[in-house]
């Protein structure tokens, strides 16, 4: 028996409140099975903006999660406290500005601006870091004042690249995505969304290889103000083509209560409550991404461990990489043939097969076989849970549930996952591979403690199954 697909939100007639909705639609239901206008396909041209959005987003996201952490304390001589200060202000920025302007786009019913010129500002803000180091000297009196203001300013400057990149992509870009497409392609283009972070994340340490300095002692440091410009100006490109090609999805304008009304909506009991199929997936989501941020954090640490891949990680990374998205962009297709429930186990059983073998071994087959079962199941995964999250999201309400989205698939996992990992490596002891002496390195236990906490995400999916028969 296939799974019944849920209509997409924005087919379904208006009523006066979601409850009546849900009324109308049972007795429609007890008449006769609804029919549905056939929907138009996207456009190559929306193709073009959705892999172009998707792919540069990612790049400015790798560089800020994988080399501002480098640039201030090369630079700055930041400690692991700024740095740490740094990665928390920056998730809440994120999600505060998600929550924000997704409503705000909501009540003027646009996209496009927000979009095009939060992305202009986004490449701007980026620039800006290149600059940093001078103008902390200039302004400085002495080299130490000097570097505790170039901490600052580049704590300061991750919030306000951060702000202008989710306004743009965490907000604007999803719910425009939400908007133009329907269930019947939204998991082929999750497919493609989901390959974006590690393909990004190839081409980000592809092109630093470029730009690395090594010092006289064996040090490795890079260039970083011609990295930085070289990524601002694509975003900023980018921003420019948005606005000449894009066209606005146009969402109904909500003006119902006021602003900090439409801010706190999706947070409401009652939201909830009309929308139980929604956050039981995005809990279920929320499982997954803990299990994830598990490990993730400390997974290329790990794979640079002499005894375990050392320097060559990357020869092994890459390849992975490339086949995880090649298999995520094809099994997207398979979502919106196949429905949530059946296509989600797959992927969910690679992940945690794929954290089992890298828990288990330190051979470089074995490291390579995990990483393709991890990764692979990982952008599975995350293309599922984005396209049913897009089917259950009601019609209208799409920018406001940004937030809630951020909220819980982002900020949540981020705050409970890596110290769930820390833990497990600093108490390992003489299990799990990667632990030496007395100092923390990461612990193969962490991809143990992934595995553990995805099993929990079947009890959700349980219950969204349950939720469906009911509802049936």
């Amino acid at each position: 028996m296939t799974e019944e697909k849920t209509p997409h939100p924005q087919n379904r007639p208006i009523f006066a409140t979601e409850a009546d909705a849900r009324k109308g639609q049972a007795a429609d239901a007890k008449q006769k099975p609804p029919t549905y206008a056939a929907e138009p396909a996207l456009t190559k041209k929306s193709w073009l903006l959705i892999i172009l959005l998707s792919f540069v987003g990612q790049v400015a996201w790798a560089l800020e999660n994988n080399f501002f952490n480098l640039f201030i304390q090369d630079v700055f001589n930041a400690s692991l406290s700024d740095v740490a200060l740094m990665v928390s202000a920056s998730a809440l920025t994120a999600a505060a500005t998600t929550l924000l302007v997704g409503a705000w786009s909501d009540r003027v019913g646009k996209r496009k601006v927000f979009i095009g010129v939060g992305t202009i500002l986004w490449g701007v803000s980026i620039i800006v870091f290149a600059y940093l180091q001078t103008i902390s000297f200039a302004l400085a009196g002495t080299a130490a004042a000097a570097m505790a203001f170039g901490v600052t300013l580049t704590i300061v400057f991750d919030c306000v690249m951060t702000f202008f990149g989710s306004l743009a992509n965490d907000s604007c870009f999803n719910a425009w995505v939400t908007d133009i497409t329907t269930d019947k392609n939204r998991g082929k283009v999750e497919g493609v969304n989901s390959a974006m972070p590690l393909l990004a994340m190839l081409a980000v340490f592809g092109g630093a290889m470029f730009l690395m300095i090594v010092r006289p002692d064996g040090t490795v440091t890079y260039d970083y103000p011609l990295f930085f410009i070289i990524i601002g100006c694509a975003v900023i490109a980018l921003g420019i083509l948005v606005l000449v090609l894009m066209d606005d999805s146009a969402p109904e304008r909500k003006r119902d209560g006021g602003y900090l009304k439409s801010v706190l909506y999706g947070f409401r009991p009652r939201s909830m409550a009309d929308n139980k199929m929604l956050y039981l997936v995005l809990l279920a989501y929320l499982v997954f991404a803990t299990a994830l941020q598990v490990f993730m954090p400390y997974y290329v640490l790990y794979l640079r461990l002499p005894y375990i891949l050392g320097e060559s990680y990357v020869f092994v990374m890459a390849p992975g990489i490339i086949i995880a998205a090649i298999f995520t962009i094809l099994y997207g297709k398979t979502v919106d043939r196949r429905g949530f429930l059946r296509s989600v186990i797959l992927p969910l059983v690679l992940f945690i097969a794929g954290c089992v073998v890298l828990t288990l071994f330190t051979g470089t087959a074995f490291i390579f076989a995990g990483s393709v079962l991890m990764l692979s199941g990982y952008l599975g995964a995350v293309a599922c849970f984005g396209a049913e999250v897009r089917n259950n999201t009601p019609g209208g309400y799409v920018g406001m549930f940004q937030g809630v989205r951020i909220f819980m698939v982002v900020l949540i996992p981020m705050l409970i996952g890596p110290w769930i990992g820390s833990a497990l490596s600093a108490s390992s002891g003489s299990l799990g591979f990667g632990v030496v002496g007395d100092g923390f390195t990461p612990s193969s236990l962490v991809f143990l403690g992934g595995a553990v906490v995805a099993l929990l995400t079947f009890i959700v999916l349980l219950a969204i199954r349950a939720e469906r028969s009911k509802a049936e």
